[in-house]
């Protein structure tokens, strides 16, 4: 028996033997071919994943590894050690990306609001935009706020205002009554995180104007050229935009500003909708598309232009003159663009692209998709972290592979076959098949490798997308852009009218198409995929697409097994019961259907929470009067704010809406809550919310679990009497005598929205909960602790729901 065994790891020592030095015979020959370059920005983002994906911040000292890791991968290379010196470099970049992601994080150091606050502020317009419907969106550097004076006071906000008087430009004092939220964080444990977007964007609070807000003189205070510099670029987007407006009216003109100037939410939500659901939502963000379209139409017309002149053109480069040209349009374009994500890509991409031309090098290379992430990870390490430039870079980096592997495979193709002989009939013929057929393939590989990111971030995959590219793309590229372009041009001479109105146009069809696509109902859901789910479906893909070596292959397998993980997590069950974090939403669900607590859910909010979780059906609330139960409904002193409403002028951080203080409910009125609750919640459809209009909506589970949802915080203390759970986010106390679970407002913003699972037991201890933010101690979740009344940060939950939350984790 001794001599097969000694056999078999003989055997197998020789495989692994062959195995190693084929891999590195193979990596050599990647080195060959300048493929270990395309790897840098890999291991870069690598270390920026990890320094951002961290509860905690983690040790200064790791991104000042990356000097020495780095020198001595250098050295090792000189002295001919090149696999060491590569192991040795690639983890230098990764610490060199967490230098860098701590190094933003700091120079950005953004003061978030800590609750939400009505004030009275006065600042400086940013920026402006359309937002549809008379509404402006301004983004306002705060100078003062009164009424309550915000001592952590953001610098920067953006707010919402409706108004028919003249819009405040950009440089102006915008002043006026308005209530400020924090920015949401993910709406689900899992999913995208806005307030982290927020941070790196420099927004603190994001709220509206109650009324309109008034306009004020320029400040005399000096902003910086810099600054000035970004307003009057702000204010030459806004008037452009509102030019295209002005010229094509309705959705289509808003379509033809969003393409110009990517002023997108002046779009109707109808049309923003269809577009999205027809997977055509990528015309509408400058992104490389739009980039490559109006620099390959500059340049192309350049050039024809000066081939009409024979003389010139033959002494003169005229490829490199119209690389030129491209390059100052291109810059002009991204620097009316807002440099929004996308934008930046692909500005950074086609500038490398035109610069090539001038050094001879190839245009169109995974080197220069390569050279630009670099760039955006230098510079916005934090932009990695979005859907955006996932899916730009993902949909470049494929395509510009299936390229080169397309005219690889033409130029073997060529050489064996004969010439095509025809008329000019059939020349066209072919041209227009291939137009076709190039467009079916950008089409499939841009919607292939983006599924991926489309699925982790938003949960749901487009069925027709296909289709619609093919139907409006064509359109896009003959008449959309160049008439885009030709009315820019010759918009100082007042010429551009009839350019955009044709391309208002053409944008007309294009919203028709979307609407017709999306009336099939291609829209499918995929889920909350597994966390581990993105980063081996990414991984793979990068090997296929970076090397051109049988290492490739190893991408194989990691893309089934991150396709295996998908399928799996689709079957995992639902949680029971979901509640958002500002305590104003919950649902209890089950079997693909949701009971909320409310007629008219935040539909951005509760849209995440149906893809996320596939909710097919959502049950509305039984809605009851208060009189009915002989219950002391809301005084009407207490409805919304308007903007007569007295303010306190007590300075403080921030505070609830500043209504009068409601008078206390006496012992009888206690009395009466607590029977009609008990009644309600015994009474009511298992599984279904009843809600008691302004006062309270209530809930029992198939498992007999009773919930409270109290809107009038005078009630709370009844709810802790007759619930086992109580979502109270006015509630002063933290903790009920009775037992019960309570959630109130400053335990929802440490632990973000909640979702917990039953396990079909009324036993506390079997149940499951996670929190979207809570253990997460990092710089744009610091705000959450902050204590505005004490003036302290304060991270700690009550004991009930910490040991809930700590027991999920184990």
């Amino acid at each position: 028996m001794a001599q097969p065994k000694q056999l078999r790891r003989r055997t197998f020592r020789d495989f692994g033997t062959r195995l190693a030095e084929r891999t590195i015979s193979a990596f050599l020959l990647e080195e060959a071919h300048g493929r270990l370059f395309l790897l840098i920005p890999v291991f870069l983002g690598l270390g920026v994943v990890f320094w951002f994906s961290m509860a905690r911040d983690p040790p200064a000292w790791l991104g000042a590894m990356a000097l020495p890791l780095l020198l001595a991968g250098l050295t090792l290379g000189w002295r001919g050690r090149s696999l060491a010196g590569h192991l040795l470099m690639a983890s230098g970049l990764v610490f060199a990306g967490m230098g860098l992601a701590a190094f933003e994080t700091l120079r950005h150091a953004t003061v978030v609001l800590d609750t939400p606050v009505t004030t009275r502020l006065t600042g400086v317009v940013e920026r402006r935009e359309a937002a549809g419907e008379g509404r402006w969106r301004y983004e306002i550097r705060l100078t003062g706020t009164r009424a309550p004076i915000l001592i952590r006071q953001p610098e920067k906000v953006a707010v919402l205002a409706r108004g028919r008087g003249a819009p405040v430009e950009p440089g102006q004092t915008i002043s006026g009554l308005a209530r400020l939220s924090p920015p949401s964080g993910p709406a689900l444990p899992g999913l995208s995180d806005f307030g982290f977007s927020a941070y790196f964007d420099g927004i603190g609070a994001i709220g509206y104007f109650y009324g309109a807000p008034s306009a004020g003189a320029a400040p005399d205070e000096d902003i910086g050229a810099w600054q000035r510099l970004r307003i009057e670029l702000f204010a030459l987007r806004g008037a452009i935009g509102d030019r295209i407006r002005s010229n094509v009216p309705g959705d289509a003109g808003a379509f033809a500003a969003a393409i110009v100037t990517d002023e997108r939410r002046a779009i109707s939500r109808d049309t923003l909708e269809a577009l999205r659901l027809s997977g055509l939502a990528h015309i509408v963000a400058i992104s490389g598309l739009n980039m490559a379209l109006a620099a390959g139409i500059f340049f192309v017309g350049v050039r024809t232009l000066l081939s009409l002149m024979p003389v010139f053109a033959q002494s003169v480069a005229t490829k490199k003159i119209a690389a030129a040209g491209a390059l100052v349009m291109v810059t002009a374009y991204y620097l009316i663009s807002g440099f929004g994500v996308s934008a930046e890509r692909a500005f950074l991409m086609m500038a490398i692209m035109l610069l090539a031309v001038f050094f001879d090098r190839p245009s169109i290379s995974l080197h220069n998709v390569a050279l630009a992430a670099l760039v955006i990870l230098v510079v916005s390490p934090s932009a990695l972290l979005g859907a955006s430039f996932q899916m730009s870079f993902a949909a470049t980096a494929a395509l510009v592979a299936g390229y080169a592997a397309w005219m690889s495979h033409r130029n073997r193709s060529e050489d064996h076959a004969p010439r095509p002989t025809g008329g000019p009939l059939s020349g066209l013929l072919s041209l227009g098949l291939a137009m076709v057929a190039g467009t079916a393939m950008t089409s499939l590989i841009g919607g292939l490798s983006t599924a991926m990111f489309s699925a982790s971030h938003f949960h749901q995959l487009t069925g027709y997308g296909l289709v619609a590219n093919l139907a409006a793309m064509p359109l896009i590229s003959l008449v959309v852009m160049p008439c885009g372009l030709a009315g820019m041009l010759l918009m100082p001479f007042g010429l551009d009218a009839p350019f955009f109105q044709l391309m208002g146009q053409a944008l007309d069809l294009v919203i028709s198409v979307a609407r017709t696509v999306a009336g099939w109902g291609g829209e499918m859901p995929t889920g909350r995929p597994h966390p581990c789910f993105l980063g081996l479906a990414v991984s793979g893909f990068l090997i296929l697409v970076i090397f051109k070596t049988g290492i490739r292959l190893a991408g194989l397998p990691l893309m089934a097994a991150a396709i295996g993980m998908f399928v799996w997590s689709a079957q995992r069950p639902m949680p029971s019961l979901l509640i958002f974090e500002d305590g104003t939403l919950a649902a209890l669900l089950d079997d693909r259907t949701a009971s909320i607590n409310r007629r008219k859910p935040p539909d951005f909010i509760y849209r995440q929470w149906q893809n996320a979780l596939r909710i097919e059906n959502t049950l509305q609330p039984l809605q009851r009067q208060p009189d009915d139960f002989g219950l002391n409904g809301p005084d009407q002193s207490n409805s919304p704010i308007n903007a007569s409403s007295p303010l306190p002028a007590v300075a403080s951080s921030a505070s609830d809406t500043p209504n009068p203080q409601r008078m206390p409910l006496s012992p009888e009125a206690l009395k009466t809550a607590a029977k009609a609750f008990q009644t309600l919640i015994d009474t009511s459809p298992a599984g279904r919310f009843v809600c008691v209009i302004k006062i309270a909506c209530l809930a029992r589970t198939q498992e007999g679990i009773k919930i409270v949802m109290i809107e009038d915080g005078r009630y709370a203390g009844i709810g802790c009497d007759v619930a086992d759970i109580v979502i109270a986010a006015s509630a002063r106390f933290e903790t009920c005598r009775s037992g019960a679970l309570l959630l109130n407002g400053k335990v929802l913003r440490l632990t973000g929205t909640v979702e917990i699972d039953f396990n079909g037991s009324h036993n506390k201890s079997d149940w499951q909960a996670s929190g979207a933010v809570y253990g997460a101690d990092r710089p744009w979740t610091i705000s959450r602790t902050y204590d505005w009344r004490n003036r302290t940060f304060d991270a700690d939950v009550p004991k009930p729901v910490r040991q809930l939350l700590a027991a999920s984790e184990m």
